[in-house]
Order: C-alpha cells, then structure tokens, then sequence
C-alpha cells in the first residue's frame, strides 16, 4: 500500500523521533541526570509508524513498557514525555509515571502498563466500552513476544472472541523476551498462528518495513471495524539496543546484531522516499535533521522546567475520584428480605437506573450465581448481564478498562479466594491508574466477592481475604453484616466513582432484616453504630457483627456489662472518628474478626486507638483482638467453627476486660 507524500513524511518523521528521543533518554541515564530506568525500542520504529498511521481518532491504544515511540506517533508532546521522565510537574504525568506509565487521554493514550502483557485485557476491557457505546473506534493491545506466554494474553484473546470485541492485538515479534531468545522460551515458530484456537483472523509482517506495516494494520483495522471481531497482528522486528539502560546485550552476537542493522527500518524507508516518493536525498537528510531539532529542543525546554515538581500532598489527590454528593435520606420505607435479596434488589435497582451499569461473572445467567444472588436478573437486564469464561484475571482486567471509558462494571468473583486470580487488575490497573495518570483516568467499578467460612467449602474457598488487599493504596474496600446495610452500600458503591471491594460474608445470605427503599443509601467510609452502650466498645464487621450483637446480648442479661457495638462497615477508609469517640466514652476495646489476626483490622484499629493521647488515656484495661485462627480453614465441620470467635468467645473476652 502506498503512502502518500504526507504520510511517508509523517512516517520518517515519526521513526526518526522515536528513536533520536530514546538516544536522548540514554545519553541522559549515561550521566545519570534521569532517575529510575527506562526501556528503548531502538530498531522498532517502523512498528510504532505504521500502526500510527492505520489508526484514526478515537482509537485507543495500550502499550507496554516500551512505550516512548507508540506514545509520540499518537501525537503526544515531546517537551511533556522528557519532563515526565525528569519526574517534573511539567509532565505529561506529572511525574508520577515516569518511563514505563505514560498516559495522555488527549490523544488516545490508555497509559502503558510495566507489568508484561498486563495491559492487553484493558485494551479488550477499552473496546468493549466503544462496542456498548456503539462507537466505530477500536482498541489496540501492544505487547511483546514475551507477553504471548502469560495467561492474561490467552484470557483475553479468548473473551474478545467470545464476545466479538473490535481489538487489535499487536505483538511486535523482536525475537527476545528480555534476553531469553524466543526459540528457548515458545513452543512454536509462529505466534500469530495461534489465534486459530480463538477462531481469530490472523497476519503476519515484516516489522522493519513502515509500508508494509501500515498496509497490514491498515487491513487488520478495516476488518474489526467490518466484522466487530478481534483480529492479530505479529510484527517481525528487532531491538537493537538492550532491554533496559542496564543491559548490555551479552546473550546475542555481534553478528546478529550487525545483520539486523543492514535492515534498519530509518535507513530502508529514507531510501524507499528516494527511490519511490521522488524526494531527493537533500530533503530526506533536512526532515531527518529537522525531526531530530524538534527533539533537541524538546529536551531543552524541558531540562529548563525539571525543578518543577508537584508537592507529595498534590499527587495524593490524584488517588481518589472526587465523589457525587450524594442526598442520604432517612430510611422511612423499609421490606424485609434475605442478605441474598437485598443485595439483588441493589443490582437490580442499580442496573435499571443506569444503562453503563454492566454485571460480569461466572454463572450468573440462568443458573442464578454460585449463592443464587443474581437470581433472573439475566432476564431484566439481558444486555448488561455478561456471564464470562473462567478467566478471573481477565474479565477484571476487562471491567478496569471499561470503567476507564465512563462504564460502571460489577465484577462478580465465584468465591472470595479466587480474588487472588485478579489481584493484578485490582492491584496493579484500578487501584493506581488515577494516580498514574495525574487523574486523566478514573475507575468506577465494583468487585463482588463471597467471603468466610461455615459451609464446608474448604481452605481454598472460604478464606476471608479483605486485609490482604486493605494494603494497597487507591482500593476503597466495604463489608455489610445486615441486608439494609448490604442494599445501601452496594448501591454507593455502584454509584462511587473509585473501585470498591464489596465483600458479602456467606454466612448472612440467609439473613433476614429490614432493607430500604430504591431511594436510601449509606455514605461510604462511615461506621455503624449497631447497639449503643457505656461500658466496653466493641468493633467488628461482616459476619462477625452478628457474633457480637449476640454476645451483647448476653452481657446484658448475665452481667449488666452495656456494650457498644460497632460495625465497621466500610473497612478503607475507616471511620476512626467514630471509634476513637466511643473508646474514649467506654474507655475498653474488644475487636473482633473472623479473618487471622496477624495483620488483620484489628492491628489497624488497636493502633488507630494506642496513637490517639486523649483515647489512650481514657483506657482502663488493654486492648483485646479476638480473631481467627491463624490457620486455614478446616473442612471438618467441628473444626470450621472453632477456628473463628464464637459468642462464648466474645463473652468470655469482654469479661475479662473487668
């Protein structure tokens, strides 16, 4: 396919920035003025052209590490990339990306994703927004050959498939996954020959030639905007410098090298323009020197503004999504339903409110969900009920980039254990893409997930997970005990502009209790105070509550011990205002959970409690956690119970605090 005279300027224009940006980049680590590290894809660039070319507005793209050229075809500043790299708030950024984490939304940019392959179930995650949003754009994943051994590749490609989403998949073949050479470390010679087995057409290219890239993309793009369906392309290319600043390319020959520098795609295609466009060899040599100006004065203008930098307390307000404000109305109108009902009613309300709300999960169609939560809900909202492969990690990772484009997908985990298998889209993508992205992305979803134990399930299906992910910054994480309190907050959640980890304790399904209306709602980040009491504060969520609420009872009767029960409900962020007041009211403190104690909130809250003077003071006997075992859960149905706090338990903890 020819270019015109315009293209095969943009074309040498685009490589030779690329590359004279990422020969900058090295020379400025060489004397150690950037900070971190840095990946080149010196020898690629006629990779990142072609595709650029192929690609119209409002189609994304989600690069991996080696990003610097796919962001500059895109169109994005090189001032704002040098800068992003100095860590200054001139940055794209802002600093808080830096090399492998480029976002720019202006232009379509996704952001580019440090983990391998990572990034490719956001992109099928991208498209399949634009197909709901009956868009013609399309999503590009960018990865490497090495990414094609990890699952989330195969996950993805799979569900695109399945759900016929308009996705490119673009692997630039350079031959080497860091330093393993492909041949040692994949099972076959052809790459894209593998999209057979998801029924995926397919090409391959040669990657050091802009033309025939573009020509390739150009098919592969006319197709998904054809058919909807997701289409492959292998780009046969090299990199000829190593694969960070550190690496010193001892795994491959000198020959090797010197054979691949013969095929240069800047020295080809500057020929190519000669030979078949008529420009003469002066006007290659000044676009040449005119792109690398551009460059040089990039870096200059940024070097002048790289002490420029955002203060810690401004980025921290990257983390979070300012929120709605919400009207919270007093509940007047109440029913009286199951936890399992309750929360359905919440999904069902949620769903027929608002159309961006889509809920994907394993099972939850005819079959009613693993605990029968979605019920026929696949009947009312027929198209926005998905049920999913079993493919964890990738129908997260499907609902992060979806959220990216203004969708509020509900992720529905079988069981809480599995939430492991989707750690690194919640970890890795929705928990810290705002904060990556200087707030350019945000990510409205929710993750549903069973927890605890009592049914018999096991030690792989009944872990009580929550503390695990409470580590990590940019996650907001809920945990009801009560069916008015499930309703209410699923509802926020839903309507939350951050990622929530809502986790229903499979104990309380059964649980009847009054529920709102469609109208009530609960804040997030606000405990409830569950009964009211003088003598000893006792805080605790999920299933745990109702332990203690029976222990109180208890107390009350036996011992004339007035307990204060509170339910954290929210567990990020905690309401310490509220714990430390009724501390300082009752001046003792029991925690209870039925996760292990080792790490658990009951750490957090006793710490929140030892840090407050005026709390600490007014304590008249230590601080008491009564947790879970530390031990996974037993299948024997005498040992399940004893390894979390029964109300004996809690009975006899608070008694020993007078």
């Amino acid at each position: 396919m020819n270019f015109s005279r315009e293209q095969a300027q943009f074309a040498l224009s685009v490589m030779v920035r690329s590359r004279h940006f990422e020969e900058r980049i090295d020379d400025f680590f060489k004397h150690k003025e950037m900070h971190g590290t840095t990946h080149l894809s010196i020898g690629q660039e006629a990779a990142q052209a072609g595709l650029a070319l192929a690609l119209g507005e409002g189609d994304w793209i989600v690069p991996t590490h080696r990003c610097h050229g796919h962001t500059i075809a895109r169109g994005t500043s090189e001032r704002k990339m040098f800068s992003e790299m100095f860590g200054s708030s001139d940055g794209i950024c802002k600093g808080l990306g830096g090399s492998m984490h480029m976002t720019d939304v202006e232009h379509w940019n996704a952001g580019s994703s440090a983990v391998v392959g990572s990034g490719v179930s956001l992109a099928i995650g991208l498209a399949f927004a634009l197909k709901q949003q009956k868009s013609q754009a399309i999503s590009v994943a960018i990865f490497g050959d090495g990414a094609t051994s990890r699952g989330i590749v195969h996950e993805s490609m799979n569900l695109a498939s399945v759900w016929q989403l308009p996705v490119l998949f673009f692997c630039e073949n350079n031959g080497y996954g860091m330093s393993a050479p492909s041949s040692k470390v994949i099972s076959t010679d052809s790459l894209a020959k593998r999209s057979e087995g998801y029924s995926t057409e397919y090409a391959v290219v040669d990657g050091n030639d802009v033309e025939a890239v573009y020509a390739a993309a150009k098919h592969a793009v006319k197709r998904i905007r054809t058919t909807g369906k997701p289409y492959f392309l292998e780009v046969k290319t090299y990199r000829t410098c190593g694969h960070s600043k550190s690496d010193h390319c001892v795994y491959r020959s000198r020959e090797e090298e010197n054979l691949w520098l013969q095929r240069d795609p800047i020295s080809l295609f500057s020929k190519v323009m000669v030979e078949k466009y008529h420009f003469s060899e002066e006007d290659v040599a000044s676009l040449i020197v005119e792109a690398k100006h551009t460059v040089d004065e990039a870096a200059t203008d940024a070097l002048a503004v790289r002490s420029s930098t955002i203060s810690l307390e401004n980025a921290m307000g990257y983390l979070f999504t300012p929120e709605e404000e919400e009207p919270y109305k007093p509940c007047t109108n109440t029913t009286r339903i199951s936890y399992r009902d309750a929360i359905r009613e919440a999904l069902d309300e949620e769903m027929g409110r608002d159309k961006a709300v889509h809920l994907l999960g394993e099972d939850i169609g005819q079959y009613g969900g693993c605990f029968k939560v979605t019920g026929d809900l696949y009947e009312k909202h027929p198209g926005q009920l998905w049920e999913t492969p079993v493919s964890e990690e990738a129908f997260t990772g499907l609902a992060v980039g979806a959220s990216m484009l203004g969708l509020r997908p509900i992720v529905e985990i079988m069981y809480g254990d599995f939430a492991t298998l989707a750690s690194d889209p919640l970890i890795n993508h929705a928990a810290k893409l705002r904060f990556m992205s200087a707030g350019q992305l945000s990510s409205p979803m929710v993750l549903r997930a069973p927890i605890g134990s009592g049914t018999g399930h096991g030690a792989q299906h009944t872990q009580s997970l929550e503390a695990m992910f409470a580590n990590v910054p940019g996650l907001i994480i809920v945990a009801p005990s009560c069916p008015g309190d499930a309703k209410a907050l699923l509802k926020s959640a839903i309507r939350s502009n951050n990622p929530v980890l809502y986790f229903e304790n499979k104990h309380l399904y059964n649980n009847l209790g009054p529920v709102g209306d469609d109208q009530y709602l609960l804040p997030i980040g606000k405990a409830v105070v569950k009964k009211r009491g003088n003598h000893v504060t006792i805080v605790s969520y999920s299933h745990a509550v109702t332990t203690c609420l029976e222990a109180a009872a208890v107390l009350s009767a036996q011992d004339e011990i007035e307990a204060e029960v509170l339910d954290l409900v929210t567990l990020k962020p905690m309401d310490a205002s509220t714990i430390l007041r009724s501390v300082k009211k009752t001046g003792r403190l029991l925690i209870v959970h039925d996760s292990p104690e080792y790490g658990g909130y009951g750490a957090e809250v006793s710490a929140l409690v030892a840090s407050d003077a005026e709390c600490f003071a007014s304590l008249r006997a230590p601080v008491v956690r009564l947790c879970g075992k530390e031990s996974p859960i037993p299948f024997s149905p005498e040992l399940e119970k004893q390894v979390i706090p029964s109300k004996e338990d809690v009975v006899g903890a608070v008694r020993k605090l007078f």
